[in-house]
């Protein structure tokens, strides 16, 4: 080591709280993760309520043709023909889960549920529409679910109504 400096000690970077500079950034390691995917589906869900081509059972950008052309590729035809009994009727429950997921991330609003429906939606995606990519990582629902995969374990720990809501429910819990 040059100088004799010890490696295993932290410098004095402290951010006014007592804890150093490492707690501080293990504690806001995922917001940037956070607020990513909540304002991306929240754009996802959107984009889909506004495009009438997308939320036609038939015709070129349609949720119908989109599913009618995955469906022979996807690893669960069946779940591809679920949605083929009223495509208008699922474009419109994706759309709505996306916005649900994206809001409920974006503000920490039952953080935990909202990135297991974000999971859930991915994975979805992943077994029917972006299953035949070739190689599989040209396809972009893979990633959106391990992205949501920590904060299904993490939670939202700040800059959330639910640190919010736990940060009250202690103050409740130490006043009696």
């Amino acid at each position: 080591m040059a100088h004799g400096m010890r490696m295993d000690t932290h410098s004095g970077y402290l951010d006014g709280g007592g804890r150093d500079w490492r707690d501080t950034a293990t504690r806001y390691a995922l917001l940037p993760l956070r607020v990513f995917l909540g304002v991306t589906f929240i754009y996802a869900g959107i984009d889909k309520l506004t495009d009438s081509a997308f939320m036609s059972e038939a015709g070129s950008g349609s949720i119908g043709d989109m599913m009618r052309t995955v469906r022979d590729s996807s690893a669960i035809p069946a779940l591809v023909d679920l949605s083929l009994k009223n495509p208008v009727g699922f474009a419109y429950a994706i759309a709505f889960g996306e916005l649900a997921v994206g809001l409920g991330t974006l503000i920490g609003l039952f953080a935990r549920l909202a990135a297991f429906g974000g999971a859930l939606i991915s994975l979805s995606l992943w077994l029917t529409v972006s299953w035949a990519s070739d190689p599989y990582y040209y396809g972009n629902d893979l990633p959106y679910l391990m992205a949501w995969l920590p904060l299904v374990l993490a939670g939202a720990s700040v800059f959330s109504i639910d640190s919010m809501l736990r940060s009250r429910r202690r103050q409740r819990a130490g006043a009696y």
